[in-house]
């Protein structure tokens, strides 16, 4: 009994793991988009398109590290044009990272008609190669990679002077232009980089942890991934827990279907979902720790020289 326990906790801290990478490098892109002052609820549509790019380019290519790149340049395409929108343009942060989303969910649904001929899943590919670890079994290198950018998305944002100005381009962008420094840029590099890690996270979930796509596979793990920042403070290591939390939540209402004494929650598995959702409401009504960038969401307007 001892022995069954043992395989299930690490089963449990395996799927922990692997259900919340995508969570936190999506987060991760989230935090640093917001914190330059741009909204990003496109992370759902930058995951989504990652997740298809890294399936299709590993299906042509056979290689699954070239899907990564793939998933990679999607991102920044994305993130290119949701700065675009937002920065140069003064668009609507909200409503450019909609059209972002569902423009991601019908391209998607699209190719994998052109590609595949089928409105619903993809070809089998080959993922990524994982590795073996004691007790708690295969992890994703996407895994390993995610928690290696903890430590340096912390000293990039806070020892650096790149950080220093990507933050005050979400709080104080006025200052930052007096000192000659462009807002735009800045603002622009922070809504690339969160595409680049939204797209990342979209192939974990399709060549991580699963070897083919299919629609809508990212099921609003995008806006769990804004939850998990939001619950972290817009700081790096507390995007880890926050997401790993709800990971560990998804890993239970999987869990309790072969726990042993656990058979009692299998109805309630529907319930445990929920409560990530659950937590976005609770973060925006009454966590008020959770304090955004006080210029996030206000497009910035450089004021003319008289």
């Amino acid at each position: 009994m001892q022995i069954i326990d043992v395989l299930f906790w690490g089963w449990i801290i395996q799927a922990t793991l692997t259900l919340g990478t995508p969570l936190v490098l999506a987060g991760l892109g989230g935090m640093f988009s917001e914190r330059s002052g741009v909204v990003n609820i496109a992370l759902e549509g930058m995951m989504l398109m990652g997740a298809w790019a890294a399936v299709a380019a590993s299906w042509y290519t056979d290689n699954p590290w070239t899907g990564v790149f793939a998933a990679i340049i999607s991102g920044l395409i994305l993130g290119a044009v949701h700065g675009v929108i937002s920065v140069k343009l003064k668009g609507n942060q909200i409503v450019s990272g909609t059209g972002i989303i569902l423009f991601a969910a019908g391209f998607t649904t699209l190719m994998l008609w052109v590609i595949w001929g089928t409105a619903g899943a993809s070809g089998q590919v080959i993922t990524l190669p994982e590795v073996r670890v004691p007790i708690i079994g295969l992890v994703s290198p996407l895994t390993f990679a995610m928690l290696a950018l903890i430590p340096i998305c912390w000293y990039l944002l806070y020892r650096t002077p790149f950080g220093l100005r990507l933050r005050a381009a979400g709080e104080d962008p006025s200052t930052l232009d007096t000192a000659g420094i462009s807002v735009e840029n800045y603002r622009m590099y922070g809504v690339l980089i969160s595409g680049m890690l939204a797209a990342i996270a979209g192939a974990q979930m399709s060549i991580g942890f699963g070897s083919r796509f299919t629609i809508g596979m990212t099921a609003g793990n995008g806006f769990l991934a804004l939850a998990a920042m939001i619950f972290g403070n817009w700081n790096p290591i507390g995007t880890l827990f926050a997401g790993l939390f709800f990971g560990f939540l998804q890993a239970i209402s999987y869990g309790v279907q072969f726990a042993p004494g656990w058979e009692w929650l299998i109805g309630y598995s529907s319930f445990i979902n929920m409560i990530p959702y659950i937590s976005v409401i609770v973060a925006l009504g009454i966590i008020r720790r959770s304090v955004p960038p006080k210029a996030i969401g206000v497009p910035y307007i450089k004021e003319k020289q008289v």
